[in-house]
C-alpha cells in the first residue's frame, strides 16, 4: 500500500506537507543551528518523533493482542546530529517508560521489548545510526 505526501516550500526553510489520504497538515521548519527559526519540527524531528510513534504503536498492537493496559505508556527520543562526514542524524536514543503493573510477566516484557525493537522505522534507519530502545518500568 502507498500513501502519498506532498510538501510545498513556504518560504524561509519552511515546508508545508499534507497527507494524502487523511489531508492533515503538518508544517515544518529549519533548526536554528541550520539557518531556521526552529518555529516547529525539522525533517530530522520527524524521524525521531517517527520512531517514538512507531515503537509505541508496535507495542499496542502487541498489547491488545494479549489483553494489556499500556495506556499512559511514554517514549523519549533524544536526538543528536553529526556535523562530519556530512550533517546527519548521528543518534536516536529511545527510552521506553511502562508502568510495571501492566506488564508484571519477564516473558512479556521480552516479547515487547523484541516487538518494539522491530518496529518498521527502526528496521529502516541507516546502521550508522546509533539507535538503542530502552524500557523502564515503573
Amino acid at each position: 500500500m502507498a500513501v502519498e505526501i506532498h510538501a510545498v516550500y513556504t518560504g524561509q526553510l519552511g515546508c508545508t506537507a499534507t497527507h494524502g489520504p487523511s489531508q492533515k497538515t503538518l508544517i515544518t521548519d529549519a533548526p536554528l543551528d541550520n539557518g531556521g527559526k526552529g518555529e516547529s519540527f525539522s525533517p530530522t524531528d520527524l524521524v525521531a518523533t517517527a520512531l517514538g510513534s512507531c515503537v509505541l504503536t508496535i507495542l499496542g498492537l502487541v498489547a491488545e493482542r494479549h489483553q494489556l493496559d499500556i495506556q499512559g505508556t511514554e517514549v523519549r527520543v533524544v536526538k543528536e546530529m553529526i556535523q562530519k562526514p556530512v550533517r546527519r542524524i548521528g543518534s536516536l536514543r529511545t527510552e521506553v517508560t511502562i508502568a510495571a503493573a501492566a506488564v508484571s510477566e519477564a516473558s512479556m516484557r521480552d516479547r515487547l521489548e523484541s516487538a518494539a525493537r522491530k518496529c518498521p522505522v527502526h528496521q529502516s534507519l541507516h546502521p550508522d545510526i546509533d539507535a538503542p530502545i530502552e524500557f523502564v518500568y515503573v
